[in-house]
Order: C-alpha cells, then sequence, then structure tokens
C-alpha cells in the first residue's frame, strides 16, 4: 500500500505543478494586459484567459493542498476527545468528502460532455469550455484519491 501512497503523491504534485504554471501565466498576463492598456494595447481575451486559468489553479491545486493539508482546521473542538474518536470523526468525514467529490467530479464529466456536444466556446477567444471541466472533473476524481489515503492512513496510524 505504500506504493499506492506515493503514486497518488506523485499524481497530486505534478498536477500541482500545472497550478503552478497555470498561476504563473494568469499572474504574467494580468501584469502585461495592465501595462498595455497603459499605453492603449490590451491583450485580447484577457478576461477569458484569466477565468481558465483561475478555474485550472483552483482545481489542480486542490488535491495537493489536502495533500499536505494546508487547508484551514478548525478541530480546537474535535481535540478534547480521544484518538480512537477522532478516528472515527476523520473516518466519517473524509468517507463524505470522497462522496462529495465523486458526485462533483461526475457531473463535472457529465457536463464538459454537454460542452463538447454543443461546441460550446468562450465569446472572444472562440477557446472551447469543455477541457477545463473535463480537468475540474478529473481533479475532483483525485481528490477523492487522496481522501482514500487519508483513511488508510488513519487505519495504519500514520494520520497525524
Amino acid at each position: 500500500m505504500k506504493g499506492f501512497l506515493k503514486k497518488v503523491y506523485i499524481l497530486t504534485h505534478l498536477i500541482n505543478i500545472i497550478a503552478g504554471i497555470s498561476l504563473t501565466f494568469l499572474m504574467l498576463l494580468t501584469v502585461t494586459d495592465v501595462i498595455l492598456r497603459y499605453f492603449r494595447r490590451p491583450i485580447l481575451g484577457t478576461y477569458e484567459l484569466v477565468a481558465f486559468s483561475g478555474a485550472v489553479v483552483i482545481g489542480f491545486a486542490l488535491p495537493f493542498t489536502s495533500w499536505v493539508r494546508g487547508h484551514i482546521y478548525v478541530d480546537f473542538l474535535i481535540l478534547r476527545f480521544s484518538q480512537k474518536v477522532r478516528n472515527y470523526f476523520n473516518i466519517i468525514t473524509r468517507c463524505l468528502v470522497i462522496v462529495l467529490f465523486f458526485l462533483i467530479g461526475w457531473n463535472l464529466i457529465k457536463y464538459g460532455m454537454d460542452l463538447q456536444q454543443t461546441k460550446e466556446v468562450s465569446l472572444t477567444l472562440q477557446m472551447p469550455f469543455f477541457p477545463v471541466a473535463y480537468g475540474m472533473g478529473i481533479c475532483c476524481f483525485i481528490q477523492c484519491l487522496v481522501m482514500v489515503c487519508d483513511v488508510l492512513k488513519i487505519f495504519w496510524g500514520k494520520y497525524e
């Protein structure tokens, strides 16, 4: 099982790199557009590119952030209980998160298929929407894998 955990970690790290590249692109595009607007030469479609990049940043960074537990925890209540109760609580919440992200991922894939069939594109640049929906859906499934890894860590006593 350690091999499974390592593969999921590597996968989350790789898509986090994609999120970082997208964030860098988003920042450079915004700064360049602001500078060029001063010279009355704005970049066409900046709004759309920033929106697409923002979706990629959020979706692709989520699994790695969950892996390293980089999000906010409000656990002052749960810390009052024994380790056994905390483990049960963590297992239940992780299972609920698995169900939630599986449903979100499934619906994003279905939505992406609808967008692909209808050939929905952005207004200015005529970029298709479906790759972003597919990417976000896949990231939701990877988030499910991260939660499965958390449950395995709890069972093995490796969850901090």
